[in-house]
């Protein structure tokens, strides 16, 4: 910073904009080393009895301001994750609910909880429509530059599909809305959210048509020639969304989601009978190799057969389906095998909607939403810690190519 006002008092005919934005992005570079170096207890190549982990260099992120896009070094942490607050990475989020709150009160259909929180952000008086639509527009911009950017920059071997409903008010009703995200697993083992959309019904058509528009913002199919693209695709067995995948993503094998599975068993059964079956369906996934799974499925299967002979036969049914990642690498068995590793971003996504109860529109939902997705993207990319470790990527790699020409790692895992 020093050096900067240096430079100015030395030549005053310099660009002013391009010395404001220099000075900028050093004094909030300062700021994040600052709050870095009070979260690890220490500063670079300093040894203190209060350091609790080690810088593990960094990683770049841009960020727009007035006097232009400044460049700023997010340190890296060794163990744990830092991001710093002046960033402030769930302000989107939360300017997104404010704008829908506003919009429902503006609209006159909100209900009386919606009415209390309008209280509680001080607008006992009301509230203009060019101050909402302000609002919405910003965030609106956002959100779908985020929604419908390229995803073509590198590979996504794993692809999870999931979808909510949510209540919204259209043409004087309130109607359920079906909610899909999907998620990915990229080449270098970190993962993204690769889109969303609302429609009616989890119908054919609509899972085809999402499924159809990342292929078009660049999702790579695997072929013959080039298995590296979608290799695995995890969701609940939605007959529509599995025609979908069958027509969109050729290549793909698909994971039946287990811990749908199990709730189905649970329909079917009861609460009480279905819990011993369970408990035995689950030691197929104890297994430590393909060869264990097949040989203990078969035997789980087998010894339902006399007393629950309708699960043994929906067991047989779907062994290929159930047991997919099987196929896949060790390491990467316990986060493909089910839709559990994104509860956390659908009990987000239920949080926020819960707060609005009913959406007033369609709009509302992709910009509150929409702006749900795009922090979790970046609370994931800025994360110091990849998915999967790289080394089991290269593992996923060769299984892939399946004793093909050799594979080139280098092409594909990037750093």
């Amino acid at each position: 910073m020093s050096r900067l006002i240096g430079e100015v008092l030395a030549d005053p005919d310099l660009a002013h904009s391009d010395v404001f934005r220099r000075m900028l992005q050093a004094g909030l570079q300062d700021l994040i080393n600052a709050e870095a170096t009070a979260k690890i207890g220490a500063a670079p190549h300093e040894r203190t009895p209060e350091r609790v982990t080690r810088r593990n260099g960094t990683r770049p992120k841009s960020l727009a301001t007035a006097a232009g896009e400044v460049d700023l070094a997010i340190p890296k942490l060794r163990e744990g994750s830092f991001f710093p607050s002046l960033l402030s990475p769930r302000r989107r989020v939360d300017k997104a609910l404010y704008a829908v709150i506003c919009q429902a009160w503006v609209d006159g259909v909100s209900t009386r909880k919606v009415d209390q929180l309008m209280r509680a952000l001080g607008n006992d008086t009301g509230i203009s429509r060019s101050t909402v639509s302000r609002i919405c527009q910003e965030i609106d911009e956002a959100v779908a530059e985020f929604l419908h950017r390229r995803i073509d920059h590198t590979w996504f071997p794993y692809l999870f599909l999931d979808a909510t409903y949510l209540d919204v008010r259209l043409r004087g009703r309130v109607v359920s809305q079906a909610l899909v995200v999907a998620t990915g697993v990229c080449g270098d083992g970190r993962r993204e959210i690769l889109g969303m959309s609302l429609g009616d019904a989890e119908t054919t058509d609509f899972w085809t048509e999402f499924l159809r528009s990342l292929r078009e913002r660049g999702l790579k199919v695997a072929t013959d020639a080039d298995p590296l693209g979608v290799a695995l695709v995890t969701s609940d067995a939605h007959a529509g969304l599995k025609a979908a995948v069958k027509a969109i993503l050729p290549g793909a094998a698909w994971q039946r989601c287990r811990v749908h599975f199990a709730r189905n068993v649970t329909q079917r059964l009861g609460s009480a009978r279905s819990k011993p079956v369970n408990a035995l369906i689950t030691t197929i996934f104890a297994q430590t190799n393909p060869e264990a799974v097949t040989a203990q499925y078969r035997q789980v299967t087998d010894s339902l057969r006399a007393s629950f002979p309708e699960i043994a036969e929906t067991l047989q049914a779907a062994e290929a389906d159930l047991t997919a990642f099987a196929s896949m690498p060790r390491e990467h068995w316990q986060k493909i095998w089910s839709n559990n590793p994104i509860d956390r971003l659908n009990r987000e996504i239920k949080r926020r909607a819960d707060v609005v109860q009913i959406f007033p529109d369609r709009d509302t939902i992709t910009r509150l939403i929409g702006a749900v997705l795009q922090e979790q993207h970046e609370e994931w990319q800025y994360g110091e810690r990849r998915y999967f470790s790289e080394t089991s990527m290269r593992k996923l790699i060769h299984t892939l190519h399946d004793h093909a020409e050799p594979a080139r790692p280098e092409l594909y895992l990037t750093a």
